[in-house]
């Protein structure tokens, strides 16, 4: 079966993983590397390869003629690149959010529908086992659940410029801030009715309409609300920065992540995926004594895929979608509707009201 040439723009972070799944995964052939600086050659180096490297997209797409794209740029250029892969005939993995606005989201996947081809989104918690069965375990709470989340983020050196450089175009509670939403429309599967959120400029490094901090509220038409926090900075505190709780009639499910959890870590990328144990807790309790009838229950899973494994299990399902012509339609809608979701509470912030969806 032929190769999948991938054209690998960003080599970021997040870049230069998805340039690791693809060179050691037998149904990707990388035609080049793009990026703005020198990340495309720390890459190559990295990989011990010698990818073609560009500078600037556009000469990159028409010399190397792909049959897919991978976008780990910034934002503020996913709709723009999304739409000349689209145009130029290449199936498209790109990196969250989808765009930098909602109707740039909408553009995309329509332009991925009329096009034909694959678009994936790289919500990468849908591919790790752990998250998989905290979901599949808080949709087994009743109704309505209670959603308590955060990652707090106390960035310095090298994260504190790519935080610096993600604000330019986007608040930690959009950025970041999908990932949770989508989980919590996962679990419920009610309609989010509105939101409400708060957020504080803590530094005169991101432009000045940005904030650096933010909390986002959620109600959803079953009774079920949420809220999520996320602050990036140097300033940032390390106390209960990472709370993955999911509260229902039944009982309640918590992420314990004792090593991802630990101080210095709230910056590390590697351990923003890692989940180690789930608690499980039950609500039923003697009708005499009101006394527990069952323990807590800790559910430790041997399958626990380290970040570079969880972007090479995502990269297999963009291989597959292609391959076996997979229908995206249910992913898309989620991915715009998550950003959806994240963009009012960024409005919520900006005119201190509330938000109806």
């Amino acid at each position: 079966m032929e190769q999948i040439r991938i054209l690998v723009v960003g080599c970021g972070n997040m870049g230069a993983s998805h340039a690791a799944a693809y060179h050691k995964l037998a149904g990707f052939e990388i035609v080049g590397l793009v990026s703005r600086g020198d990340s495309k050659h720390r890459v190559n180096t990295m990989l011990e390869s010698a990818y073609p490297t560009f500078d600037h997209y556009d000469d990159a797409l028409s010399q190397t003629e792909p049959d897919a794209v991978c976008i780990a740029t910034y934002p503020d250029t996913h709709e723009e690149y999304a739409l000349k892969a689209f145009s130029a005939g290449a199936h498209v993995f790109i990196e969250k959010p989808l765009a930098d606005s909602v109707v740039g989201a909408e553009r995309v996947v329509q332009a991925a529908k009329d096009s034909g081809k694959k678009l994936v989104v790289g919500y990468i918690l849908r591919y790790h086992p752990s998250w998989i069965k905290f979901i599949e375990i808080g949709k087994t709470l009743g109704n309505p659940l209670v959603f308590r989340m955060n990652l707090n983020q106390q960035s310095q050196g090298y994260m504190w410029d790519v935080h610096r450089n993600l604000m330019k175009s986007l608040s930690p509670i959009v950025d970041c801030g999908v990932h949770y939403i989508d989980v919590m429309c996962q679990m419920t599967e009610a309609r989010p009715i509105r939101v409400s959120a708060i957020g504080a400029r803590l530094t005169d490094d991101i432009p000045l309409d940005n904030y650096n901090y933010g909390q986002l509220q959620i109600h959803f038409d079953d009774g079920s609300v949420g809220w999520y926090e996320a602050g990036w900075g140097p300033m940032i505190s390390e106390t209960a920065f990472f709370v993955k709780d999911v509260i229902g009639p039944k009982g309640a499910v918590s992420i314990v992540a004792n090593k991802a959890g630990a101080k210095g870590q709230s910056d590390s990328v590697e351990a923003h995926t890692q989940t180690e144990s789930l608690r499980v807790h039950y609500a039923d309790i003697d009708n005499n004594n009101n006394k527990f009838i069952r323990p807590d229950e800790w559910i430790d899973l041997t399958d626990e895929p380290s970040h570079q494994e969880l972007c090479d299990r995502e990269q297999l399902h963009f291989l597959q979608s292609i391959r076996e012509d997979l229908d995206l339609s249910k992913s898309m809608e989620d991915a715009i509707n998550s950003l959806r979701i994240a963009f009012a509470c960024d409005e919520s912030v900006k005119t201190g009201g509330m938000v109806k969806l």
